[in-house]
């Protein structure tokens, strides 16, 4: 076989283990679990940190205040030094509205060694603590519910023991409205899914664990026993490191995709989508450039590979690079489907997604290089730089 050929077979071996070895990840169907409600609903404390976000809150925290929960539930608002009034507009909201009960509290810059969310979220939960409440629940201000999604959530995670779940966690619904969100929105989502398996996540003794940040209902006997945020409070991706946290502490954990619990957070443009993945994307390769390295030939290997071969094996009459790279191809599109179904996209969007990941990749690299500029993990005027070990206090 031709040089070409054999890239061709390696791209198609690997989209095989993938479809059959990866937790088959490529599936929609891990949905929040229904169970009987509890007889005592228990008490919880909703945890919303939120900076400079007075454009989302009109349409987010309506949704919280309104929450139909039958037992014990409060909101606590910590406003991560905002500059447009994030504070004040919601407690107008909480006046206009009514519902649960709402504290609006304001932390201050935080000290060095935290993520400013972090910060926000360890003043937050140090506020409920004084309630002692069972559950909390932590979600951003650009998150919105339906009014029964505390009550679906709580009754998810069940009691507490061997049965019940420490943490669940919920990817809610992005928006994909603009061209730009069709197209790179799923395959968010769908890469995600691929780095961490949600069945593979939901297994009581796996080592993979993860949560999407956004929404995450967590017990408040295994927060303190993860020491949560204490112990992640320098973390980037801060969602993945509480669930790792948790489940090391010996909690049990569940993820899946939402249906009632959405982002009302637009990124009409590139650029902004751009800003939003590339945030974080080498934090997640752990700011090391041999990863850095080695993954970017893997996912030329993995999502060019496929098309670029066939066309050549087309244009060369080459009949095994063009066999091998179409079924590749076609591997790879089947297992997107799933995921443009979910948010109701067209089915020819799937064939696209070599480009979609070509626009991850120069994500990646351009993270790295922020990185490196000292102008890496870069959100709402604060620089992160690269985590070193945090002593304790």
């Amino acid at each position: 076989m031709s040089a070409v050929a054999w890239i061709a077979m390696g791209s198609l071996i690997a989209w095989v283990w993938l479809l059959l070895g990866q937790g088959f990840y490529w599936r929609t169907d891990q949905r929040l679990p229904r169970r009987t409600e509890p007889v005592r609903w228990p008490s919880v404390a909703v945890v919303v940190p939120a900076r400079d976000e007075a454009e989302m809150l009109p349409v987010s925290l309506p949704s919280l205040l309104v929450q139909d929960y039958p037992g014990d539930a409060r909101i606590i608002l910590v406003d991560d030094c905002s500059s447009d009034g994030t504070g004040e507009l919601a407690r107008e909201l909480a006046d206009r509205f009514g519902g649960l009960a709402l504290t609006v509290v304001t932390p201050g810059e935080p000290e060095p060694g935290w993520t400013g969310k972090l910060w926000a979220v360890r003043h937050g939960i140090a506020l409920a603590r004084r309630h002692k409440p069972d559950f909390l629940l932590l979600t951003d201000a650009d998150i919105a519910h339906e009014p029964d999604s505390l009550r679906d959530l709580v009754a998810a995670a069940g009691t507490e023991g061997p049965d019940g779940f420490d943490l669940v966690s919920q990817m809610a619904r992005l928006r994909v409205e603009s061209f730009w969100e069709r197209l790179v929105v799923p395959a968010f989502v769908y890469f995600f899914g691929q780095l961490y398996p949600f069945r593979r996540v939901n297994r009581a003794r796996s080592r993979t664990a993860a949560a999407a940040g956004g929404c995450v209902l967590l017990r408040t006997a295994a927060a303190e026993r993860a020491r949560i945020p204490e112990s992640i409070r320098q973390a980037v991706i801060d969602d993945v490191s509480l669930a790792r946290e948790v489940r090391r502490g010996g909690g049990r954990i569940w993820l899946g995709l939402a249906e009632r619990v959405d982002s009302v957070r637009p990124y009409p443009r590139l650029g902004d989508l751009w800003r939003m993945v590339a945030r974080s994307a080498y934090a997640q390769l752990r700011h090391n450039p041999l990863l850095l390295a080695g993954t970017v030939p893997g996912l030329l290997l993995v999502y060019v590979a496929p098309p670029a071969t066939l066309v050549a094996g087309v244009l060369t009459g080459d009949g095994a690079a063009a066999w091998a790279g179409g079924a590749a191809w076609a591997v790879m599109t089947a297992t997107y489907l799933p995921m443009l179904s979910y948010y109701q996209q067209s089915v020819w969007l799937g064939p696209l997604l070599p480009f979609t990941a070509v626009l991850y990749l120069l994500m990646t690299v351009d993270s790295a290089v922020q990185h490196h500029r000292g102008r890496g993990a870069a959100w709402k005027g604060r620089t992160y730089a690269r985590p070193e070990a945090a002593p304790d206090r």
